[in-house]
């Protein structure tokens, strides 16, 4: 067993289960293989995800330890922080191990602590790729995705986008975030896509369902944020009689916002 967090343990089994990402292309060789719970940064700035936390240190010891753990996917966007967390994972972690796969996202901007609004402007998402891969000091990212569709612009124009990136090789593979399912069947239509990141933990699905049935289907990678809910469930009674199942403790400490370990509000169960 190893500790995560505030009381909670973990068989390294559960962290080092693997699932395929690229799964279509394994006939060209194509493909990674990251285990099953990844580590979502967002959580790591400031609050109303803004900036720098107080404590600048403990969020880049948070991410060190997140991959002593057995951690092997992170999963970030330009528009955390902005740009800091980012900074965050290359300032912490570069140079990357082996094997450690860096998801990052483009299509949104913020306007102060709390605030997003959607931009999918094909020019903006290729520039947005571009000054990610600065930030990671990558020359290629192995997965981008769109962070959500933007109804002022046709999904292809914006998918193509990330085409012509693939294309010029700054990134390996496309996913998508936010989006319905027929916006996952259209995009598919258009190239390959190999994950889809939407909301889903046990209290809130959004209609999620079906996307992930579909995913499961298709073999697509299905990233769910806010597994945890940020902790918004941690009053839950199905929930709290789990933890004590299994943890003898209660939800509280799995799903703090603190970043003072590896907390359940960052992390990620990737299914396929």
């Amino acid at each position: 067993m190893i500790s995560v967090g505030a009381g909670i343990s973990l068989a390294m089994t559960d962290v080092a289960e693997t699932i395929t990402i690229g799964a279509l292309r394994q006939a060209q060789g194509d493909k990674v293989v990251v285990n099953r719970m990844g580590f979502g940064g967002m959580r790591l700035c400031g609050p109303g995800i803004w900036g720098w936390p107080e404590d600048r240190e403990n969020a880049l010891r948070v991410l060190r330890r997140a991959v002593e753990l057995g951690v092997n996917f992170i999963d970030t966007a330009d528009s955390y922080g902005p740009e800091v967390n980012e900074e965050q994972i290359a300032q912490a972690l570069y140079p990357y191990p082996d094997g450690l796969v860096i998801a990052t996202k483009g299509g949104l901007t913020r306007g102060g602590p709390g605030k997003w609004e959607r931009d999918g402007r094909p020019e903006r998402l290729k520039k947005c790729c571009e000054a990610s891969l600065r930030r990671l000091k990558l020359d290629r990212i192995d997965i981008y995705q769109l962070h959500a569709p933007d109804e002022k612009y046709p999904l292809e124009d914006m998918i193509g986008a990330l085409v012509e990136l693939r294309d010029e090789g700054k990134i390996r593979f496309i996913g998508v975030s936010n989006f319905a399912l027929e916006q996952v069947q259209r995009a598919r239509e258009m190239t390959e896509i190999v994950s889809v990141q939407n909301p889903y933990n046990y209290a809130e699905r959004r209609d999620n369902d079906d996307v992930l049935d579909y995913c499961e289907r298709e073999g697509l990678a299905f990233l769910p944020y806010f597994p945890l809910g940020a902790g918004d469930i941690s009053d839950n009674a199905d929930l709290e009689a789990v933890c004590l199942l299994y943890t003898s403790q209660p939800p509280g400490p799995c799903e703090s916002e603190r970043s003072d370990g590896i907390l359940g509000s960052n992390l990620l169960f990737l299914s396929s």
